[in-house]
Order: C-alpha cells, then sequence, then structure tokens
C-alpha cells in the first residue's frame, strides 16, 4: 500500500455552510479563555517594618472580610533571619486572623510557617486551631494591625 500526502485537503461541505457569526463567536471565546488564564497573586501590603528585629509584616488588602465588627484578614510575617520553634525553622509565616474591632479583641484562626520567604517554600507547620479571644495591647504591632483592619487609622 503506497503512502501518499495530502497537500491540500478541502474542509467538508456543511462545516463552510456555517454563518461567520459563528466563526467569529468561536475566536472570541478562544481570546477570552487565552487572556483570562493569568495566575493571581495576593495584594501583600507593607503594614509594620521593623528593620531591628528583621520583621516584616504584610497584609493581604484584597482579603479583608468584615461581617458586623469581626474583620477576617490574611497576613504574613517574612524574617530576615531563619527562625526556630520546637525544632522547626521557618522563614514566614502566613496567619489568618480575626479582629474585634468594637472590642479591641483578636485571635489567630490559622497559621502556616514557611521554609522560604514571602509565603513561599515547604510548609513546615501548620495549626488550624480557633484561638481565644486576646485584648489588643495599646502600642503594639498587633495594634497597628487592628488599626488596618479595623480601617482607623
Amino acid at each position: 500500500m503506497p503512502f501518499r500526502f495530502r497537500l491540500y485537503q478541502r474542509f467538508p461541505e456543511p462545516f463552510l455552510k456555517l454563518p461567520p457569526v459563528y466563526f467569529l463567536s468561536f475566536a472570541s471565546l478562544i481570546t477570552l479563555l487565552l487572556l483570562s488564564n493569568g495566575l493571581t497573586y495576593a495584594e501583600w501590603v507593607v503594614t509594620v517594618q521593623n528593620d531591628q528585629t528583621g520583621v516584616t509584616i504584610y497584609v493581604d488588602s484584597d482579603t479583608i472580610r468584615c461581617k458586623g465588627n469581626l474583620v477576617n484578614v490574611w497576613e504574613l510575617i517574612n524574617y530576615k533571619a531563619i527562625q526556630t520553634m520546637a525544632g522547626t525553622s521557618y522563614l514566614s509565616a502566613r496567619v489568618q486572623r480575626e479582629y474585634d474591632c468594637a472590642g479591641d479583641l483578636q485571635r489567630t484562626l490559622a497559621l502556616t510557617k514557611l521554609s522560604g520567604n514571602m509565603g513561599t517554600g515547604k510548609v513546615m507547620f501548620t495549626n488550624s486551631d480557633q484561638h481565644k479571644w486576646e485584648p489588643v495591647d495599646p502600642g503594639s504591632i498587633c495594634k497597628r494591625l487592628w488599626k488596618v483592619a479595623c480601617n482607623k487609622q
């Protein structure tokens, strides 16, 4: 059986009889899918920076959610030097916190410690236990974060 190349093959007749609107719709759909396939990154905003301790705390402004007096927010704690606690070394931590804007209270909802800076690397520790409410001390770093979350700058 001989092998042949077909340099030109016509489309089937029904395909050519479709109105041009179908081709335009298909092209628009493909373009939309290609353009909307981008990655989404958190918009980390520097909230607290302490050069003496080498700690920078960021807040993801896109994750601030309000429900009455309660505000839920994700924070990123970035360290310049390796931190070690209970045999676990890490360079950054992602924290989900809840603030009570009416009562000057805060609690941690979730905590993940990571081996790399800026929330990258291997997960070294994770805890999703809801902590008890704790008061926000005046003049503390937590008070600055509370002000950002509660929009009381």
